[in-house]
């Protein structure tokens, strides 16, 4: 209310994007309307060029413009080692971390049956058939902390049984810097089961 039709419409498209509520579209519209002209051009043309031109890769549904992203068309990335995510984002976060050198497989969500996301609709077909045909040695199951990622690396573990890879997951626990008191239970929990040999 309080706002013209078109950008009560834009709004309203904004807020429907994950992460992004109605506070967030009306101040992001706002700061659109606030562009140069050629600014607010240059980004609707840049918006309709990403969408026409990106795609899921062929190997791992990584994003990319060509058939295959730039990590799976990498020859220096170990072949043998598969690390399986949610999201291009969590593939990216792992990237920016620079301490895997392997290939990833983006499942394109987590298990969530309140919403109707069972294995059918992420890509858990297209990973064991990937397994079944490859050379893997290791899947590291990279997915989320929460409940939906705990009991789709769970999921995805009892799958890939008798496939003959070993299958891991990433540690979890105190991050570096963090102090006890400030600790939520399962992290400290995750920390306590996960201790190891100094």
């Amino acid at each position: 209310m309080g706002y013209t039709r078109s950008t009560d419409r834009l709004i309203t498209e904004l807020a429907r994007l994950p992460g992004v509520g109605r506070r967030a579209a009306q101040a992001m519209v706002l700061d659109i309307l606030k562009l140069p002209q050629e600014e607010a051009v240059r980004l609707a043309r840049l918006i309709l060029e990403v969408r026409k031109k990106t795609r899921a890769c062929s190997a791992c549904f990584n994003l990319t413009e060509e058939p295959l992203c730039p990590v799976c068309s990498d020859p220096s990335r170990d072949r043998a080692l598969l690390c399986v995510v949610e999201e291009p984002h969590d593939l990216a976060a792992i990237e920016k971390a620079k301490s895997y050198r392997g290939l990833y497989h983006i499942l394109g969500g987590a298990l969530s049956p309140l919403e109707g996301v069972g294995p059918d609709e992420l890509r858990v077909r297209e990973l064991l058939e990937r397994i079944g045909a490859g050379s893997f040695r290791e899947v590291l199951l990279a997915t989320n902390p929460t409940l939906e990622g705990e009991a789709t690396a769970l999921y995805l573990g009892r799958q890939l049984k008798g496939l003959g890879v070993v299958v891991t997951r990433l540690a979890r626990g105190v991050p570096v810097g963090g102090e006890l008191e400030y600790l939520d239970e399962m992290t400290l929990t995750k920390a306590i089961e996960n201790r190891r040999e100094l």
